[in-house]
């Protein structure tokens, strides 16, 4: 009976063993969708409510508005500092609104609703507070300068809460009409679940977008604390386009919709073919928004002719980020990656997955299919390339790094984010000052004691490397902008098998042996030069940046024509070849190799790849 115990176990091992092979890190988006909630959940602003799950945090910014006789306290912090922003705030909520409104039931199957609505409510309860009078929006807490001078939890703040408001006489367009889009995306999803406060989600959406409308004007020309941190660079024709359209999306109201077919052609909104959707360019999310429309048998009225020319310019942005738009596509990196910006690309990315998603259940719904240049592309086609930008960021990449904090097994653990940086109120209860976070915790090396769970970070170079510093601002800060359009994709994915219009993605390479070609990038200096015994002596440094897009495992360089001694490589048993120093054993997607030789005179040495391996 023993032995039978026992091979009973060793039988349950091998197949639990098994089931966790068979389900990496990367392929479980039912854990990041439930992670994603959990970052909204860090970044609350306000008085915290007692069944929270992010138990690091504790209150903050409780008399934020105050002192301009206002109560804007709650909100959401926007990134790893303490600013309320409220163009991206919006953004952020308008698009975890999208994302219930599309993938209802598989957040319901996923048991993460609930939470999904309390995300998107503690932003709407804000955007109430902020709209204070008809034509009056307070869009801005905290000041980006000074804030981001100081190193300290939110808990502590010490910086001025100096809010910002737009008006009749200061109009902010952009902002503005990004609000009215989010509290009427908000009013959609309450509108079975709490009709009285969706009426009045719906009744400040319209007020809002009627004051955006009505005095036109750039937020960053009103004021001067959005010149620097999110100014518009489309202006606000997008949004104005955008939140006639959510309004539209909310209501059925035809006004909302003819408002958009008579300024399609001059607010841009059938002119502009984009590649790239984010916080502050709402083309092609409006292009998508209205191509519903069209698909959804909408396109037999008065409006048929302007929603196709939306459609159009939608499958553009499609085809380009699938790769199949006649080569003027988003680019990628080597490991498959979208790579719109060097600064927080995955913001791009997010927002790119979520349209690519909701766009091919349209075309499924509808029975169509993907019209591009290069191929006439199947829904599930479209969702195979998401699931594959997916799976990159959840760890099925070169690096074999998640970009979401806390999934997987390896994950940023530097993150730029004050709050996960330094230790909790609950473990340090002394107050961290402005200058001492930055002295003991912004330049420690030591991981962040608050697992940030769920931030998506900025992500990594346009060759796939990555490096986990807290200094690296551009590639490892999350933001809400990042977040919130994986929230419905999580769900989306974790409801369909991944055999179901699976895609590769990303493959390791195999571990063979490469002759020749051009993993490295060379690039050649001379640092010094002295004269000795009558010779011209000259210190070169040579810098090999690894532009493959896999780890290298192996190396051997061919160096011609050295005179001197040389560093940083390792000398071989065959002449003139040289490998990884001994410190060395591999080197990453997008890292650098130093070697430093001293030559006597006459010519550089010439450095070649001779044979290397990836793996």
């Amino acid at each position: 009976m023993a032995r039978l115990t026992i091979a009973s176990a060793a039988v349950a091992l091998i197949l639990l063993v098994a089931s966790a092979e068979a389900s990496p890190a990367w392929s479980d988006y039912a854990g990041a969708f439930d992670k994603s909630l959990q970052f909204f959940e860090a970044q609350r602003s306000g008085k915290l409510p007692a069944d929270r799950t992010v138990h690091w945090r504790g209150d903050s910014a409780l008399t934020d508005g105050f002192s301009q006789g206002v109560d804007l306290v709650g909100g959401y912090y926007d990134a790893g500092d303490h600013v309320k922003f409220g163009f991206p705030a919006a953004y952020a909520v308008t698009m975890l609104s999208w994302g219930v409104l599309e993938f209802e039931k598989e957040m319901v199957a996923a048991n993460s609703l609930n939470r999904a609505l309390d995300a998107i409510r503690w932003g709407t309860n804000y955007f109430i507070k902020a709209h204070t009078e008809p034509n009056t929006l307070w869009v801005q807490v905290g000041d980006g300068d000074s804030d981001h001078l100081c190193w300290e939890r939110a808990e502590d703040m010490s910086t001025p809460r100096t809010a910002s408001k737009i008006d009749a006489s200061r109009p902010g367009s952009e902002v503005a009409a990004e609000t009215a889009a989010a509290l009427a995306a908000a009013a959609k999803v309450f509108r079975h679940y709490d009709s009285m406060y969706a009426d009045l989600l719906l009744m400040h959406a319209k007020q809002i977008f009627t004051f955006a409308d009505t005095f036109r004007g750039r937020y960053d020309d009103s004021l001067q604390c959005a010149k620097k941190f999110y100014p518009s660079a489309s202006g606000y024709q997008d949004e104005l386009l955008w939140g006639a359209a959510w309004l539209y999306e909310a209501t059925g109201d035809e006004d909302y919709l003819d408002y958009v077919a008579r300024n399609a052609d001059a607010f841009g909104g059938t002119g502009w073919a984009v590649r790239e959707f984010s916080w502050d360019n709402k083309y092609a999310g409006v292009q998508v928004l209205l191509s519903k429309v069209l698909l959804a048998g909408g396109g037999d009225g008065d409006y048929a002719d302007t929603l196709k020319q939306f459609r159009a310019k939608a499958e553009f942005f499609m085809c380009a980020c699938i790769q199949k738009n006649g080569g003027n596509n988003v680019r990628t990196t080597p490991g498959g990656l979208l790579y719109v910006a060097d600064w927080n690309n995955m913001q791009y990315v997010s927002s790119s997955v979520f349209l690519l998603t909701v766009y091919a259940d349209y075309l499924a719904e509808s029975g169509d299919k993907l019209k591009c240049p290069d191929a006439e592309v199947a829904p599930a086609e479209i969702v195979a390339f998401a699931r594959s930008q997916v799976d990159y960021v959840l760890g099925k990449n070169p690096l074999s790094m998640s970009y979401m904090v806390g999934h997987g097994d390896k994950f940023p653990t530097h993150v730029h984010h004050r709050g996960a940086s330094i230790p909790s109120v609950y473990a340090v209860n002394d107050t961290v000052g402005c200058m001492e976070g930055f002295d003991a915790y912004y330049n420690s090396k030591g991981a962040d004691p608050n697992v940030l769970v769920g931030a998506l970070v900025g992500g990594p170079d346009g060759h796939d490397g990555f490096v986990d510093d807290r200094c690296n601002y551009q590639r490892a800060e999350p933001t809400l902008a990042a977040a919130a359009p994986m929230c419905g994709v999580f769900a989306r994915l974790a409801a369909q098998p991944a055999a179901a219009g699976n895609s590769p993605g990303y493959q390791p390479p195999q571990d063979t042996l490469h002759v020749g070609g051009a993993p490295l990038e060379f690039v050649h200096a001379v640092t010094n030069s002295w004269e000795y015994n009558g010779v011209d002596h000259y210190r070169h440094t040579v810098t090999a940046k690894n532009t493959c897009g896999h780890p290298i495992t192996y190396l051997k360089l061919r160096i011609e024509g050295l005179t001197g001694p040389i560093y940083g490589v390792s000398a071989t048993q065959d002449k003139e070849m040289y490998g990884f120093p001994s410190w060395v054993t591999r080197l990453d997607a997008g890292e650098k190799l130093t070697i430093v030789y001293i030559q006597e005179g006459g010519p550089a040495a010439k450095i070649a790849v001779a044979q290397y391996k990836t793996g």
